[in-house]
C-alpha cells in the first residue's frame, strides 16, 4: 500500500491493520516515507486516533525496526523511567546512577528536547567528549560494567521512532496520546527492560496539560506495557513550576553535579528524582517496602557511590574523567549573564512555564525546526520559584545568553511567565497521583 493511500485511509478516519502499520514503519526506517509524508501520518493521527490494538501494533512494529537489546547475563534487574518532559527536568543525570548504586542496570535511552522541553540527549551533549550514540557492544559493556549508560536512540535501536520523534517536534503534534505512547515504549521495549516507570508531567509546563490528559496517558502506557511483558507504573508529577533551579543543557548538567557532590540539597528535582527512584526498586524487587527503599537510595548518595557512578559513566563514555571535580573546566559558558528584575516585588503566585520554556528556546537552547543546531551554553539560573520573594534584590532569574538581542527577548517572555502579587502562597505539591500496575 502506498504511503499516501495510508495517510488517506487514517486521515478519513480508518482502522489500520497491523500489516498496514508495519509496512508504513518499515517506510519510515528504510527512507520510503518522506519527512512530508511521515509529518502528514502524524497530523492524521493526531486528528483521528488509533485505538488500543493499532497503538500496540505500532509500538511493537518502531521496536522492532532495529536491534533488540537482551540482558540475561546480568546478576540485577534492568529498570528504566521515562518522562513526557518539562523545563528543568534533569532527573535522567541523577536517577540513573543511583539506581546504580543500588544494584539496577540501566540501559537509559533519551532523547532530544520537544517543543518547550528540555531533553536529556542535548544536556548529555553538552559534555565534551560524552558519545551518546555508542555502538551497541559498548553500551552492553558499560552498562554491565557501570550499571548505568544514558546514550540516544541508536541506528541499531527502534530507528524509525528516531525519525518520528524529530518530526513530530516540528509539526504541532507532540501531544498527540498514542504517538507519545508508541515513541516511549519502542524505545524501552528494545532496550530490554524487566520493569519501567513512567514520570507524567501534569501543569502549564507540561506536555499533557491537565490531570485528566497525563492521567489518560499513564493508563494508556501501564495497559501497553503490561500487554508487552514490562511491569510499569507511573507518577503525576508537578509541572506548574521548573522542576530545577536551571533550564538550559549545560547549566543544567553543571546543577545535577553540584547536587551529586553535596554543593545544593537539591531542592524539588532532587525530591521528585528520589520518589522515583523508589518506585523501580520496588518493581525491581531490590528493596521491601518504601521505607527500605528510601533508606537505601539515601545511604548511596551521601556515601558517594551515586557522584562515583556518575563519574564512571561520563568517562566510559568518552567524557572528561574529571567533570565531577571540575565542571567549570568543560561545560560551555555563553557569552552574557542578565539578571531580570520584575515591575513590582511581590510574591511569586504562579507560573507559566511554557513561556518559560521558549524562552530558552529564543536564546538557542531549543530547536525551533528539525535539525536546528542548539547552543548548549545558554539558558536560566536561579529561577524563582512559587512562593518565593522577588523584587529589587532577588531576580526572577539569571539568563545566560549568546548576544544582548536574544536575553532582551527572554526577558520579555520571562516577566510575562510570573505572575507576582502581595499573598503568601504555598507551593504546589511534587506527586500528584501514583498509578500502580496493579491499579492500571
Amino acid at each position: 500500500m502506498l504511503p499516501q493511500e495510508i495517510i488517506r485511509s487514517k486521515r478519513d478516519g480508518a482502522v489500520l491493520s497491523e500489516s498496514t502499520i508495519a509496512a508504513f514503519v518499515t517506510g519510515i526506517t528504510d527512507g520510503r516515507v518522506g519527512d512530508e509524508q511521515l509529518g502528514a501520518f502524524a497530523m492524521a493521527v493526531f486528528l483521528n486516533g488509533l485505538n488500543e490494538v493499532e497503538t500496540v501494533a505500532l509500538t511493537t512494529a518502531m521496536r522492532d525496526s532495529g536491534r533488540v537489546m537482551h540482558w540475561a547475563d546480568l546478576d540485577g534487574p534492568v529498570l528504566d523511567k521515562h518522562s513526557t518532559g518539562g523545563v528543568g527536568d534533569s532527573v535522567s543525570l541523577i536517577l540513573g546512577p543511583w539506581l546504580a548504586a543500588c544494584g539496577g542496570y540501566v540501559p537509559m535511552i533519551s532523547g532530544p528536547g520537544l517543543g518547550h522541553t528540555g531533553g536529556t540527549l542535548d544536556k548529555l551533549q553538552a559534555i565534551p567528549g560524552y558519545d551518546p550514540f555508542p555502538a551497541t557492544e559498548r553500551l552492553a559493556r558499560v552498562v554491565a560494567d557501570v550499571g548505568v549508560a544514558i546514550i540516544g536512540q541508536t541506528d541499531e535501536l527502534a530507528p524509525a521512532d528516531r525519525r518520528f520523534y524529530g518530526v513530530r517536534d516540528v509539526t504541532a503534534t507532540v501531544e498527540c496520546l498514542p504517538l507519545i505512547v508508541a515513541s516511549i515504549l519502542s524505545k524501552k521495549l528494545a532496550a530490554g527492560l524487566d520493569a519501567l516507570v513512567m514520570d507524567v508531567k501534569v501543569g502549564s509546563g507540561s506536555v499533557m496539560g491537565t490531570l485528566a490528559r497525563a492521567e489518560a496517558l499513564a493508563r494508556a502506557i501501564a495497559r501497553v506495557a503490561t500487554d508487552a511483558g514490562m511491569p510499569t507504573h507511573a507518577l503525576l508529577t508537578d509541572m506548574d513550576q521548573v522542576l530545577a533551579r536551571s533550564a538550559g543543557n549545560a547549566l543544567e548538567v553543571a546543577e545535577c553535579i553540584a547536587i551529586l557532590r553535596g554543593d545544593t540539597d537539591g531542592g524539588r528535582l532532587l525530591e521528585v528524582t528520589r520518589e522515583l527512584a523508589i518506585e523501580m526498586l520496588l518493581l525491581g524487587r531490590l528493596a521491601d517496602d518504601r521505607d527500605d527503599a528510601a533508606a537505601h537510595l539515601e545511604q548511596a548518595l551521601i556515601s558517594g557511590q551515586v557522584a562515583e557512578r556518575f563519574a564512571r559513566m561520563v568517562a566510559a563514555l568518552g567524557g572528561p574523567a574529571d567533570l565531577l571535580d571540575h565542571p567549570e573546566h568543560h561545560l560551555p559558558i555563553s557569552a552574557l549573564r542578565y539578571e531580570v528584575y520584575p515591575a513590582d516585588s511581590g510574591i511569586v503566585q504562579r507560573i507559566d512555564v511554557h513561556e518559560v520554556g521558549l524562552a530558552v528556546v529564543e536564546l538557542g537552547g531549543g530547536r525551533r525546526c528539525a535539525g536546528a543546531a542548539i547552543d548548549r551554553a545558554v539558558g536560566l539560573s536561579e529561577i524563582a520559584a512559587v512562593g518565593e520573594s522577588v523584587g529589587k534584590q532577588r531576580p526572577l532569574a539569571t539568563i545566560h545568553a549568546a548576544d544582548q538581542a536574544s536575553a532582551d527577548q527572554a526577558a520579555v517572555r520571562l516577566r510575562r511567565a510570573f505572575i507576582i502579587g502581595p499573598e503568601a502562597i504555598k507551593a504546589p505539591g511534587l506527586v500528584r497521583k501514583r498509578i500502580l500496575l496493579d491499579r492500571a
